[in-house]
């Protein structure tokens, strides 16, 4: 995993994993004489400060800046395939972001229109009115699909920009809750029609479900949905703090079933190989991606069922509301303390 511990009194140490599976870049300026350096996880956070991107740190390499303001970089394993991990594309990352060299807009443009393009293979003769993006990670494959269905795109929901990721909450009653505080349908564009809502997955399908009903509320006709990932059936065991595997909706589902279950007049997922063709873009792309969360194969090739089990004892609804209430008698602990 990308890191950049601090060494005191001689510079800044940074590293990324031999696989490159989470991203890891760095970038310069020249302050008069001066030359400062900047590490981050994303592209955009070395420009908006001003840095000149200089590159991606490689798999497997290890970089130092010493307090002076000197460089050295070495690579410190040996060289295996590179698997960056293909769900920033889909959610992680800011879609201003360049990932060795990988535009991640480009990437999500890709996703909607090949899912568009399999959509009309299906369903030509398709009743959509309107193509609507679920908040904020969906709009850009939605934009694209709404081109190649050649439907109008609209904007159907106002986010609440103060209410968090509901997908990482602990509990299903409060993401449940937390969805309708963290989004408003416009009537206007919903009364009446068959609209397509299109986002970038579906994790536990709180979400998905609890946006669909919001659809039929203000009148939608008919709601259809597209997910611009394939199925999310295993856990990201790479420094992604996703849901227990009994969480994920489709974790032992159909399709179908997955349908029912969050209430869509029909449901239209990417392939996994439609969403590799999709990400392999820019100069040099990588010839293997991780997709574990996906296909379950982990590409470091040390995940055995023991790790599994252990993983998901940690991440299920129950282990996190336990953390959670662990804290709260820390915080009044704390606060009778003062």
């Amino acid at each position: 995993m990308p890191a950049s511990p601090s060494i005191s009194g001689y510079g800044l140490l940074a590293f990324r994993d031999p696989h490159g599976i989470r991203p890891l870049i760095f970038g310069k300026r020249k302050i008069g004489d001066e030359t400062e350096w900047m590490v981050a996880s994303e592209s955009v956070a070395i420009t908006a400060l001003g840095f000149e991107i200089v590159r991606d740190v490689q798999p497997g390499e290890a970089i130092f800046i010493s307090t002076s303001g000197h460089l050295f970089h070495r690579q410190c394993s040996e060289k295996v395939e590179a698997s960056p991990c293909i769900f920033e594309h889909v959610y992680f990352a800011r879609p201003d972001s360049v990932i060795d060299g990988i535009s991640v807009y480009h990437a999500r443009l890709n996703q909607g229109d090949i899912l568009a393009k399999r959509i009309l293979e299906q369903w030509p003769d398709h009743d959509i009115d309107a193509v609507i993006p679920v908040p904020d990670s969906g709009r850009i494959a939605a934009l694209q699909m709404a081109d190649a269905l050649d439907v109008p795109y609209r904007e159907g929901f106002v986010k609440n920009r103060y209410v968090g990721r509901t997908f990482i909450m602990p509990g299903q009653a409060l993401r449940e809750k937390s969805v309708r505080r963290k989004l408003n349908a416009i009537e206007h564009e919903f009364s009446g029609k068959n609209i397509l809502l299109v986002d970038d997955s579906i994790v536990r399908g709180t979400t998905s479900a609890q946006i669909i009903e919001m659809a039929r509320d203000v009148g939608a006709k008919k709601v259809y949905f597209a997910s611009a990932a394939p199925p999310v059936r295993h856990p990201n065991v790479y420094g992604i703090d996703m849901p227990a595997i009994t969480e994920f909706i489709a974790n032992g589902k159909t399709i179908d079933e997955i349908n029912t279950i969050i209430g869509s007049d029909r449901l239209f997922y990417q392939t996994l190989e439609d969403l590799i063709e999709a990400t392999s873009i820019g100069g040099n792309p990588p010839t293997r991606f991780d997709t574990s969360c996906f296909n379950g194969e982990y590409i470091t090739g040390d995940i055995d069922d023991a790790y599994l089990e252990k993983l998901f004892n940690s991440r299920n609804d129950t282990a996190k509301e336990e953390s959670s209430e662990d804290d709260e008698i820390v915080d009044m602990h704390n606060d009778t303390a003062d």
